[in-house]
């Protein structure tokens, strides 16, 4: 039978811990099955509570002995933790308990990977090491005693103690226990210095499994690039003598932010031009900086309650998009942001997972490390630093680490530093992190006189638990263009805090072109009836990156959905703008790349359903493939010199330059495989010296129906490198037609190298087939119930990873009934599954409640 019913934890029920931790020490005797920890921890009374029951967290733990200032005592044990009578002055408590890390395939709290010990602690995995009261508001210095035969023992802080067979950490700052890290294994040190600001010098180490040193050396510059940046934007120095990072190659997340201990997902720090494509360069140059940044957003001021997460998460990833934009390109960036947003926030803010940037309630916390927090949290940041501006921005981040470092707060912490600063009332702003929903903004023009007026509406449909909404402060950035392109206004941020609203614009000779919502200035949706001409205008003039990004992308999905109603021709409107975009020399490669990028499937779905039409997944790819094709035949003139001016004569580099004309001439060969078949590609393919040309030209082969040959060459190239194999599992589903991707997924999970137990090489074959639109939506349903079937599978081993791939039914209520009907019956198998896990039970349960 499933276990008991979840129990609903609500924002408002917040006391404090009867209890206050003045230190910690913890002593692990490491045995694969039978680790030893020992606890001694000072507690004394909490003058702030009013509730002093003596409850400490602990899962699957096997109590040994207990103690209370040197007298044992008999705890009332349950699968939840323990309660005990204690003293009414501070204490002493001790405890032994015995653990089995060999067997924690939930990879949460301490478990092993490849003969490896390592730890994930947040948001609860503490309490599977040993009995505390596991909540971000009790901080406390820790020391820590590894005993154990592995030549490299790791924990939190500073090293205050070594010889064979044991190793002594101690963490002077204070932290919560979600931020405890562990690492015991046979590793290899890539090391490095660092020289603070203040003129103190910090060791460095990022430490690999054997074999592995050869892909350190760009996270390490990563690294000291951070630390750098860090210092120079926001002021802040690292602050104790050591920092290590370890890759790990069994984890749930991207990288963990422990205090002077971060662990990585092996995907997420390793790096080398032989086997990372230039994504993975930027997306290891940006979770390095993010863990980095949390230092100081997140662990010396951490949230009060798991309510909060989106105070350190939000405001990290802002940090960590404000340093890959100084890095790289702030435009390309940007619009990377919003793509992302768009994908996978905004069906999130829209469906039946719809929940505030701060929840008002959950059953479990980590199904709640979601794009709303993160992705549409940093925007919260960032619209609240465009409404004050950068130097009141930078006066309330100083105010916020003078008042509060040290504390565990709270979005009001938070929000009054801005209003101490600036004067300002936030009480309004205040409502994105309480309302959830995308809000939409639609416009209205008028002209008369040399005056132009421009109404802006808002609205927010409503989500689960909210059906009302009230207007929210919403920054639009608006630029006014005259007719012959030329900028008219510069942009101007206009506060729109009405649920409708009128601006003016006086003094002008002739009706402007508006440009409205530059640099996506606000996590919303536009909804501005521009003609095809307009967007065409605007993708030849607009002077903001963004939105002449955002014209391009507007024409290719008004496009899009009238072919797919209307049965029409691909418009001259959109190819002509892209031929026009491609001959521009001047632009960014990068730029130019994205601006060839098509709307997703998924977003074309979920266009027609909000117009009132049923999505067919099928006539969407058909369309999709049929614009492709035109944009081809449309450019194929310019295909040649396009190639020959993204050839690059130099070392292998992942900087910006170099992989924004690496990306161009993947789009290129993309292109040009679609007009001779993959000769090109195979080409391109036999002559790589890096993984970024060779995966681009093995999928353009694939796309083209080619490249078998490769695909096997590729394999055995690469099948003792576990990311790469990786790539090849995901690529093959990627590229697979409507019709074969089930039957393309189902092969590969029978083959010798799908370990599903990995979360890597799950989400790399499972992953890969939600993301393929319509072949996970093939009529009949075959894509639905072989993911349910590998779903019940993985639940009872990894409860974090199945409840977040449980994701990809979240938005079935768009589709015809035959397909909502069969999605429905596969959630409603997975939620009838005997002891499933609560991460899934309430997953399962908020979609099908839609």
């Amino acid at each position: 039978m499933r276990d008991a019913a979840p129990t609903t934890i609500y924002l408002k029920d917040y006391m404090p811990f009867g209890y206050l931790v003045d230190s910690v020490h913890l002593t692990f005797d490491l045995a694969d099955h039978a680790t030893r920890v020992t606890s001694r921890i000072a507690f004394c009374p909490n003058p702030e509570a009013t509730d002093r029951t003596f409850f400490l967290h602990g899962e699957d733990l096997t109590l040994i002995r207990a103690v209370i200032d040197g007298v044992e005592v008999t705890p009332n044990v349950t699968d939840k933790g323990l309660t005990v009578d204690v003293p009414d002055a501070p204490f002493i408590w001790e405890a032994v308990v015995e653990i089995d890390p060999g067997n924690n395939t939930a990879l949460e709290g301490l478990y092993m990977s490849n003969g490896m010990y390592c730890t994930q602690c947040e948001a609860e995995g503490f309490r599977k090491i040993t009995y505390y009261p596991d909540r971000p508001d009790v901080m406390s210095v820790f020391t820590v005693r590894i005993n154990g035969d592995l030549p490299v023992l790791l924990s939190n802080g500073n090293p205050s103690g070594k010889s064979e067979g044991w190793a002594e950490w101690t963490d002077p700052w204070p932290k919560p226990a979600y931020l405890f890290a562990l690492v015991a294994g046979d590793l290899i040190a890539h090391p490095g210095q660092f020289t603070t600001m203040s003129g103190r010098d910090v060791e460095l180490n990022l430490w690999v499994r054997p074999g592995d040193e050869g892909k350190c050396a760009f996270g390490m510059e990563a690294l000291k690039k951070s630390m750098k940046w860090d210092e120079d934007v926001y002021g802040r120095e690292y602050d104790l003598d050591m920092f290590n990072i370890v890759a790990v190659d069994d984890f749930n997340m991207g990288a963990m932010e422990n205090k002077g201990l971060n662990i990585f997902n092996s995907s997420a720090v390793l790096a080398s031009p032989e086997t990372s494509t230039d994504a993975n360069f930027e997306r290891i140059e940006a979770i390095i900086a993010h863990e980095y940044f949390h230092n100081w957003t997140g662990n010396r001021i951490t949230c009060r309650d798991w309510f909060q997460l989106c105070l350190k998460e939000g405001l990290t990833v802002f940090r960590d998009a404000q340093f890959t934009s100084d890095m790289r390109s702030a435009p390309v960036k940007r619009i990377h942001d919003a793509i992302d947003l768009r994908a996978r926030q905004f069906p999130e803010d829209n469906g039946p997972l719809s929940h505030p940037v701060r929840p008002e309630s959950f059953q479990e916390i980590n199904n709640f490390y979601t794009a709303t927090v993160y992705e549409k949290g940093a925007e919260v940041i960032g619209m609240l630093k465009r409404l004050v501006g950068d130097e009141a921005y930078a006066q309330a981040l100083k105010l916020y680490f003078d008042r509060h470092d040290g504390q565990a707060c709270t979005i009001e912490d938070w929000i009054k530093v801005f209003e101490d600063t600036t004067g300002r009332d936030l009480t309004q702003f205040k409502r994105w992190y309480s309302q959830s929903g995308t809000p939409r903004i639609s416009v209205a023009e008028d002209w008369q006189d040399g005056t132009y007026t421009l109404t802006l509406s808002q609205r927010t449909k409503p989500t689960p638990g909210q059906p009302e909404k009230l207007p929210q402060v919403i920054p639009v950035a608006v630029g006014l263009l005259g007719q012959n392109g030329d900028e008219v206004r510069a942009t101007e941020v206009l506060e729109l805090t009405e649920a409708e609203q009128s601006f003016t614009f006086s003094g002008l000779a002739a009706k402007p072109v508006a440009s409205i919502l530059r640099d996506f200035s606000a996590p919303v949706i536009l909804e501005h009836d521009h003609t095809d001409a307009e967007r065409a205008f605007l993708l030849a003039h607009d002077t903001d990156p963004f939105n002449r990004w955002q014209a391009g992308r507007s024409l290719a999905q008004d496009t899009l959905l009238r072919m797919i109603r209307e049965d029409a021709a691909p418009g001259t409107n959109y190819l002509d703008g892209m031929l026009a975009v491609l001959r521009d020399g001047d632009l960014d490669p990068a730029y130019r790349s994205l601006m060839l990028g098509l709307p997703t499937q998924s977003e074309l779905a979920a266009a027609l359903f909000e117009s009132g039409n049923v999505p067919d997944p099928m006539a969407i790819w058909t369309a999709v493939e049929t614009l492709r094709q035109a944009t081809a035949q449309h450019v194929q003139d310019l295909l040649p010199r396009l190639h020959s001016e993204t050839l690059i004569d130099a070392p292998f580099s992942p900087d910006a330059d170099q992989a924004g004309k690496r990306a161009l001439g993947g789009a290129v060969l993309y292109l040009t495989s679609r007009l001779d078949g993959g000769a090109k590609a195979a080409e391109e393919y036999a002559a790589a010296d890096n993984m970024t040309r060779q995966l681009t030209a093995l999928s353009c082969l694939l796309r083209a129906g080619a490249g078998q040959t490769e695909l096997a060459d590729f394999y055995r190239q690469w099948q003792h490198d576990r990311l790469v194999v990786d790539k090849w599992f995901g690529l093959q589903v990627t590229t697979a037609s409507p019709e074969t991707t089930p039957d393309v997924t189902r092969t590969l999970t029978e083959h010798p190298d799908f370990n599903w137990k990995n979360p890597n090489r799950f989400r790399a074959v499972m992953g890969a087939l939600a993301m393929n639109h319509a072949g996970f939506h093939r009529a009949g349903g075959a894509g639905y119930a072989l993911l349910a079937d590998w779903l019940i599978r993985l639940d009872p081993v990894n409860p974090q990873t199945t409840a977040r791939m449980c994701s990809a039914f979240q938005t079935w209520k768009r589709y015809d009934v035959d397909r909502q009907d069969r999605m429905k019956a596969q959630l409603t198998r997975i939620a009838d599954t005997p002891n499933l896990s609560r991460d899934t039970t309430e997953m399962v349960s908020r979609i099908l409640g839609a």
